[in-house]
């Protein structure tokens, strides 16, 4: 093992417990020391590291739950039912497998295409709970993935009758009974909710049984908290709908997750930014001051139990309702202790930018602030909160005037009929606020092209249209799903045209739980190769001759003889939402950091992450990839890899999904319907945070239609709202859009080349020749769907790729492989 995998997996393992939830306790766990353990559950063994798809990163060990407590030292006295569980779970996914393939073929469709983020779900069982020790612990397993979503059945949202039944068991005959959830989103625990001992140890990389059992036996302890809420699934909004592979409707507008819960009046079983600990905690009663539009809260935060610990003060604001109606309330900031040791208190302070929580009010094509009292909440979840201060308004203010931008989405959002009222207690400190001091620029300067656009210009069209696509061959008849490998770095996804002399590649691995990378590599007279299967897991048992055309390899092509070979081993961190459950971004940037160090070892430019969609309905396939239901913590989360990453010189991450992307459904063709209000307060916003605190060097829009246009074929919001209003500096690609994968029998059609360079979507990606001809004739005005090009567009938006190629290129150095 390289040094820098034994020191990575070690910040991994260190950093695990700060991801960790405790649900519920009983003061049972931690243990005093390993002894016997009777250990059961999927997870047990079968521990998933992460989610399935782009994202997934090939380590060269993850340590199960199941090794790290035997490392630990415990004796696993289970290993029957372990052993017999594995024979079920076995024939559970052949079967599985045998009717994704059937499924497929009466589809018409290639089965690594139909089965991609599949959800195998749970098996039924009925094995005898036979083991003994000093406690028991159940292990919930579920994956998901890229490509498909979850769904609301037992297997995979709900437990199972099985699951059920056995941890009702365990629970009655252990005195100590710890039910630990491996998953990378909400499980409905409705039936099992009375359980004494729950930690959510969610889906943490490599070091992921080791970390577990430090925790187990304190010599580490969980702080994280919940970033999405857990709720029973019927409690969930039914406002919106989802899943319709042509048309999906954002009809609960901006009350999603805690939003909703708290507007309604309805009580999760566990709230957003809810955690426990193996210790307690009193926040002091705080105080509030104003300085202009900043606000200031501070406090003591101290610890009142009987081991070491980390809380999260988190501060909401309720926003008066006047033209605009306002969710209950909104998270406004947030900071995270140090390690406080027993009666230990530490003072923190949380300031927030009161105009950051303005409402975007479509009638004035303005964020507003609207005069009232706006009521200052601190505490340790949504739902733990106690009133501070008061902040008054005495008039409207408009914060920014912005534009009309995004189209309609043909209803009108949501509004709760009797929303939960707002008390503003009287003897509450009262603070004003002028308007006069809430007002911001309204656009933002445009990023100097002048050196790269004097380089395109000298270019001919045929130069151009090579610069705003991605590298491919020219005699290419096929793409892949996983893009044109890299001739630079064997498994990255892609990289920028090898074409012209004295212009730097960027090569692009994927993410975004580390680098996803072809393991083992062979060297022939034809250069370097992935050894093995370039894919593991489902995607090589679903292969066959269809699934190898479209993954643009020859199936009769003869296998290639190495004449030397290497390793290409990248560290598993986290996976998104469990960084979010840290609440702590300088630990999110030190995950950034790790993978800016495989950047430079391996030789890698742009890392296609980090993820951060909402989660805006528990069901999206990838949400594991995602943050939060919240837009400043995901936001503040991706901000500090972003920074972490793009702290080491030619390194630099691509933030995604711009925007919107929130179902696997048909996810080239599906078309979101967002108000505008929606649309700028939720699913922006978290993009918006993340540029003006960490100005990330690029960006991948989504796949998905928003209000009938393709957002990689939008000029509103890439070049309106990115750009101008945002003032974005970065590059902006499209996610891989493939020939092979496209649909002809759907709605909406997928992207084109053409118009997507026209909106300002400067580099689509991967590129073929199919796509630069497009281009070509769009600048001939000969473009489909009337799409055309002019020169100085098409001039401009190579600029930009040669701004960004000499702005990383130049300066990284060589991998050291």
């Amino acid at each position: 093992m390289n040094q820098y995998e034994i020191d990575h997996l070690a910040t991994v393992r260190a950093g695990a417990p700060e991801s960790m939830v405790l649900l519920k306790t009983d003061g049972s766990f931690p243990l005093a020391a390993p002894g016997r353990l009777a250990l059961y559950g999927a997870g047990a063994r079968r521990t998933i590291k992460g989610g399935t798809g782009s994202g997934d990163v090939n380590s060269r060990h993850v340590v199960s739950v199941e090794e790290g407590l035997e490392n630990a030292g415990f004796t696993i006295t289970t290993k029957s039912w372990l052993d017999a569980y594995d024979g079920v779970a076995a024939d559970n996914h052949k079967a599985f497998v045998a009717d994704l393939k059937a499924r497929a073929k009466a589809a018409g469709q290639p089965a690594i295409y139909f089965g991609m983020g599949a959800v195998e779900p749970a098996p039924a069982f009925d094995l005898p709970l036979d083991g003994d020790g000093e406690a028991a612990v159940y292990v919930v397993a579920r994956d998901s993935g890229e490509g498909n979503d979850r769904h609301p059945e037992p297997g995979d949202v709900k437990l199972t009758d099985s699951e059920i039944r056995d941890i009702t068991a365990l629970a009655a005959k252990f005195d100590k009974f710890l039910l630990v959830l491996n998953v990378g989103g909400v499980v409905d625990l409705t039936p099992v909710k009375d359980v004494s001992n729950i930690l959510l140890l969610s889906q943490l990389g490599a070091a992921i049984g080791d970390a577990f059992a430090d925790v187990l036996l304190g010599k580490s302890y969980p702080s994280g908290k919940l970033s999405t809420t857990w709720a029973a699934w019927e409690d969930y909004s039914t406002e919106g709908d989802f899943g319709d592979p042509d048309d999906t409707h954002y009809r609960e507008g901006v009350y999603v997750g805690y939003r909703y819960f708290d507007s309604v009046g309805t009580a999760p079983i566990f709230p957003f930014g809810y955690g426990l600990g193996y210790t307690t905690f009193t926040i002091g009663a705080p105080t509030v001051s104003a300085s202009g539009s900043e606000i200031t809260v501070k406090t003591t935060v101290t610890n009142t139990g009987a081991a070491a610990g980390k809380e999260v003060v988190q501060v909401y604001v309720s926003v008066p309702a006047g033209d605009l109606d306002q969710p209950y309330q909104a998270l406004a900031g947030f900071t995270k202790t140090g390690e406080l040791a027993v009666g230990a208190g530490q003072d923190v302070a949380v300031t927030f930018d009161l105009t950051d929580i303005a409402s975007f009010d479509a009638a004035k094509s303005a964020t507003v602030l609207e005069a009232g009292d706006y009521v200052v909440r601190v505490g340790a979840s949504s739902r733990n909160t106690v009133p501070a201060a008061v902040v008054e308004l005495a008039e409207t203010a408009i914060v920014r005037e912005l534009h009309d931008a995004l189209g309609d989405p043909g209803f009108t959002d949501f509004k709760p009929a009797a929303p939960v009222a707002v008390e503003v207690p009287a003897d509450l400190p009262r603070l004003t606020v002028a308007a006069a001091d809430l007002r911001r620029e309204d656009a933002q300067a445009p990023v100097d092209l002048t050196e790269a656009l004097a380089y395109a210009k000298n270019l001919s069209d045929d130069e151009l249209s090579y610069i705003v696509l991605g590298d491919y061959s020219d005699d290419a008849e096929k793409q892949s799903i996983i893009g044109q490998a890299s001739q630079a770095l064997v498994g990255a996804a892609g990289q920028t045209t090898t074409r012209f002399d004295g212009l730097p590649s960027l090569v692009m691995p994927d993410g975004p739980a580390g680098l996803r990378l072809s393991p083992q590599v062979g060297v022939d007279a034809d250069g370097p190769f992935a050894l093995g299967e370039a894919l593991g897991g489902l995607f090589a048992e679903l292969m066959d001759d269809e699934s190898t055309a479209a993954l643009g390899a020859d199936p009769a092509a003869a296998p290639r003889t190495p004449e030397r070979t290497y390793e290409q081993y990248a560290t598993a961190i986290p996976i998104g939402t469990a960084i979010a459950q840290t609440w702590n971004p300088e630990l999110a940037a030190a995950y950034g950091d790790l993978v800016g160090v495989e950047m430079e070892h391996f030789g890698a430019h742009l890392w296609l992450a980090p993820a951060f969609n909402l989660h805006r309905t528990i069901l999206c396939g990838r949400n594991f990839e995602y943050m939060s239901e919240d837009p400043l913590l995901a936001g503040r989360v991706a901000a500090g890899i972003t920074r972490g990453v793009q702290a080491h010189p030619g390194r630099a991450v691509t933030v995604k999904h711009f925007a919107f992307n929130n179902q696997e459904t048909n996810r080239l063709n599906s078309n979101s319907h967002v108000s505008q209000r929606a649309a700028r307060d939720l699913y922006l916003r978290s993009f918006e945070i993340v540029i003006r605190e960490a100005q990330p060097h690029a960006l991948m829009t989504s796949y998905n239609l928003v209000n009938g246009v393709h957002t990689s074929e939008s000029s509103d919001l890439l070049e309106i709202i990115l750009r101008e209003e945002w003032g974005y500096k970065g590059l902006v690609m499209t996610d891989w859009v493939v020939d092979s994968m496209a649909r002809t029998d759907m709605k909406n059609p997928r992207a084109t080349a053409s118009a997507t360079i026209k909106a300002g979507n400067e580099l689509f990606m991967p590129g073929c020749e199919a796509d630069r001809q497009d281009i070509l004739a769009a600048l001939r005005g000969e473009g489909t769907a009337a799409v055309t090009l002019t020169r100085a567009e098409l001039e401009k938006q190579a600029a930009r790729v040669v701004r960004m190629a000499h702005l990383l290129g130049d300066v990284a150095s060589a991998p050291e492989i």
